[in-house]
């Protein structure tokens, strides 16, 4: 189960729906989707303080708001899963049967030559 990750600014206790990077070589601001993993140099903001978002004069702020449709399944997803679900159910090879053994000299095994069977 995984754990929910909360708002980064002090005494918020909301989860947190964005994450907010700056690129200070830029001096701007990239408020975007809630990350997957929890990065060190960046902070993840509730809805509330996401909206509030204010950054020092002469910064950019960017919001990259994601596309409702691209959070969908696409035919391309569900497709690739049906892929996967066959593969897992079909039977697998039986695997080769080694050659027989002929006989043995020390660590060397004579085996017969399967194309003289």
């Amino acid at each position: 189960m995984g754990t929910l990750r909360k708002c980064s600014r002090t005494a918020c206790s909301r989860p947190a729906v964005t994450t907010l990077t700056y690129v200070y070589a830029d001096s701007t601001a990239v408020l975007g989707p809630l990350a997957t993993y929890a990065e060190p140099h960046c902070y993840d903001l509730c809805s509330e303080h996401s909206e509030r978002l204010t950054v020092p004069r002469g910064w950019e702020v960017i919001r990259l708001a994601p596309d409702p449709e691209s959070l969908r399944p696409s035919a391309d997803d569900l497709e690739a899963l049906a892929n996967a679900v066959r593969e897992a159910a079909r039977p697998r090879d039986a695997a080769p049967e080694p050659p027989a053994e002929l006989g043995r000299r020390g660590h060397l095994r004579v085996l017969r030559n399967p194309d003289n069977s």
